[in-house]
């Protein structure tokens, strides 16, 4: 089977290429810039442009059997700043990609959602795949109505769509600084020496995966012809400042900790419940949170002397 991956060249994309790749898949790659951390894969056909283009997002889907849509031009703490640029550049340009492949009669996509962003503020933790969709963020509204979309060509055209909700993904390549990603943010900082910096008091949760694990079920529904909704998560809170504290013990540096204003759209507290990915895949988490910290820690190390 050949598959496209929308964003196939940044954080997480590259992580499923990856899987994909070592299970022998073929694989196409749409994304606007290539990889920041590696050269072009050999095996890979990559198309280099706007998700806007649709020509050249035709032409990418060229002979492809299933598709696996990460793009995404905003992230919860940029939406809000302007909405209008987030439907235009997430949610039209995904429906139109969704008429390419009505039109070229391609079936399958896997869409990653968001296990915290289109949830809003649960009212039950670990928070089940049911629960009411109340999104506070541009972000989150966003990916809403990009899967109730999903389900609309599901009943009209026949599309067979999985959408993955993951929670917070981390590990080696991730570049965000001070935009999205707590772990690689906190331990740049710590590299650097500088301060941590924490928006409220530091007690906010979160649930973190590591991103091998997420890669991998993407393959696994992927691999089982799977449709629907799951949650992807390690189905565990952890506050910013105990996650701050496993950082400092893995890093063995002390950096000093600056909390500023919290944020409106900052929910306090979410997980995930995985026990449908676990009962309908056989998926669950292999990284603990300590071997993750571990192996990004690693992978900053040799990246620093890299750039030495």
């Amino acid at each position: 089977m050949r598959m496209l991956v929308l964003g196939g060249n940044g954080f997480i994309g590259s992580h499923i290429v990856d899987e994909l790749l070592s299970a022998g898949y073929d694989v196409n790659v749409f994304d606007r810039n290539p990889e920041v951390w590696r050269f072009p894969l050999p095996k890979v056909k990559y198309f280099l442009g706007n998700f806007s283009d649709t020509s050249l997002l035709a032409e990418s889907l060229q002979g492809v059997d299933v598709v696996v849509h990460l793009i995404s031009t905003t992230t919860p703490s940029t939406s809000n700043l302007d909405p209008i640029a987030d439907i235009q550049g997430n949610l039209i340009n995904t429906i139109r990609l969704l008429q390419i492949m009505v039109t070229c009669n391609i079936k399958r996509i896997v869409y990653l959602s968001s296990g915290g962003a289109v949830y809003g503020v649960p009212s039950i933790n670990p928070v089940p795949e049911t629960h009411p969709l109340a999104p506070i963020c541009s972000y989150g509204v966003v990916k809403v109505a990009i899967e109730k979309y999903l389900g609309m060509y599901a009943y009209l055209h026949d599309l067979r769509p999985m959408i993955l909700r993951p929670s917070n993904p981390y590990g080696p390549r991730q570049g965000h600084y001070n935009v999205q990603g707590a772990i690689a943010t906190f331990m740049r900082q710590m590299l650097e020496k500088k301060k941590l910096n924490i928006w409220g008091d530091g007690t906010i949760k979160r649930d973190y995966l590591f991103i091998t694990d997420l890669a991998k079920l993407c393959r696994i529904v992927i691999e089982k012809d799977g449709s629907g909704i799951i949650n992807a998560g390690s189905g565990i809170a952890l506050s910013l400042n105990e996650l701050v504290k496993s950082i400092k013990t893995e890093m063995q540096f002390d950096a000093d900790v600056e909390y500023t204003d919290s944020r409106k759209f900052d929910v306090q507290e979410i997980a995930l419940d995985i026990s449908k990915a676990k009962n309908m895949f056989g998926w669950q988490p292999s990284v603990s949170l300590e071997e993750g910290l571990f192996l990004n820690h690693q992978w900053l190390k040799n990246l620093e002397l890299k750039l030495d």
